[in-house]
């Protein structure tokens, strides 16, 4: 089986993380702060880069370490006192009440336990049950362009005043490349990896130690099927009945896996948002994976071009148009609200954020020449929401801004 853990005597150039602020505040007014995020998302290089000077460090995925922590948890505290970092902390979930011991003796000093953890599923339960308002819990997703790019903390463009200067475009090419690729901060750091070899070896050690692991998944060779079958579907609107069908599981044994994909940070589930604007509405969910070079690899993508041209030149698009909004709120510890809007009619607008006090409409075209036609969506929800509703924009793969339509822009993905 191949594995993802680096050898610790390679070094790979550190990104800085838009969070790393986000990290120091919650340190600064909590005891314990918990970073969640998919497996090699960059979590405890993030931490070790924040806090490592003056914390130690210790993993709790090799099981004779687990095993001292099962055995003797307040014996193993003393052995690695405060401030630590504990990495992967889902493996020795039994800690935490200990940890909770521990924080609640000397309640006043904040900064002390460092944790983090790849299945949210394990995790938001125990710190529920034992580190209540003890706890400050963070999410750290692969890296985003405003990270890749060095403007960690660019805002949004409906946040932006109107003047702002504009981003360097990025040639479409370069775009795709990127894509297939994916933003896990190894592939970005060295660009010269094997990225086919790099997510084979993922999605191995993934099933192997994240999925093994948790009870709702009993074959793995059928879990990595619906892997696959999901990623042929992302974008779409998901129907698990076809997916249960097609692959001769039951649909709530769907039901669970995904739940368990979205635990561990491989999908984002993305609902429908409804009001009562008097119209039929589409109340099924679409999903998409958290990393573009992820979907590309489950689909057997290797070719930008074909990537560009084929039938999931769309969906991939949107989903990188998704990821960079999704990471921009994670990267301030705010949790994102998005959904898509589609009547029974078959209007649809891919994207709604919800800002403060406004609903902001975004349509993805993975066309390099933006055209009228494509804000007709955005002007049927701007008309329909009224007030509510904030200008809207249309994400496309070229490299120019314009105006579409009256409070509708056209912004190359490069600007988000």
């Amino acid at each position: 089986m191949h594995n993802c853990k680096r050898n610790p005597l390679v070094s790979t150039r550190y990104i800085p993380r838009a969070l790393e602020p986000v990290l120091r505040k919650a340190a600064a007014q909590f005891p314990v702060l918990i970073l969640t995020g998919p497996r090699q998302s960059g979590k405890t290089t993030v931490l070790k880069h924040v806090f490592g000077q003056a914390s130690g460090y210790i993993s709790l995925e090799p099981p004779d370490v687990r095993a001292a922590a099962a055995a003797d948890p307040r014996g193993f505290l003393e052995m690695h006192p405060a401030p630590v970092i504990f990495d992967e902390v889902q493996y020795a979930p039994d800690l935490l009440p200990y940890i909770k011991e521990s924080v609640d003796e000397r309640r006043n000093v904040h900064g002390r336990y460092f944790l983090t953890g790849s299945q949210n599923l394990i995790l938001a339960e125990r710190v529920t049950e034992s580190l209540a308002g003890r706890a400050a819990m963070l999410r750290l997703l692969p890296v985003s362009q405003r990270e890749e790019f060095g403007r960690p903390l660019h805002p949004l463009p409906w946040e932006q005043p109107k003047d702002r200067s504009a981003v360097n475009p990025m040639a479409p090419h370069i775009l795709w490349r990127n894509f297939l690729r994916g933003e896990y901060p190894e592939l970005v750091a060295e660009p010269d990896r094997d990225i086919s070899l790099w997510h084979s070896s993922y999605v191995q050690t993934y099933l192997e130690r994240d999925v093994r692991s948790l009870r709702q998944v009993g074959d793995l060779l059928s879990f990595q099927s619906f892997l696959r079958a999901l990623a042929a579907r992302t974008g779409q609107l998901l129907n698990l009945t076809d997916v249960a069908r097609d692959l001769g599981i039951t649909v709530n044994t769907a039901k669970a896996w995904l739940s368990v994909l979205e635990a561990t940070f491989q999908v984002i589930v993305l609902r429908p948002y409804h009001a009562n604007i008097g119209k039929r509405l589409i109340k099924t969910p679409k999903v998409y994976f958290t990393d573009t070079g992820m979907l590309c690899y489950l689909t057997g993508l290797k070719d930008p071009d074909h990537a560009a041209a084929g039938p999931l030149g769309g969906p991939i698009f949107e989903t990188a148009v998704l990821l960079q909004i999704v990471k921009a709120f994670a990267n301030r510890g705010e949790e994102p609200r998005i959904h898509f809007w589609r009547t029974s009619a078959g209007t649809e607008v891919d994207l709604v954020v919800e800002a403060p006090g406004k609903l902001i409409p975004i349509e993805v075209k993975p066309s390099a020449t933006p055209r009228p036609a494509m804000a007709s969506a955005i002007r049927a929800f701007q008309q329909d929401f009224g007030d509510e509703a904030g200008p809207g924009f249309v994400i496309h793969s070229g490299e120019v801004r314009l105006p579409l339509a009256p409070n509708v822009v056209a912004l190359p993905f490069a600007e988000l």
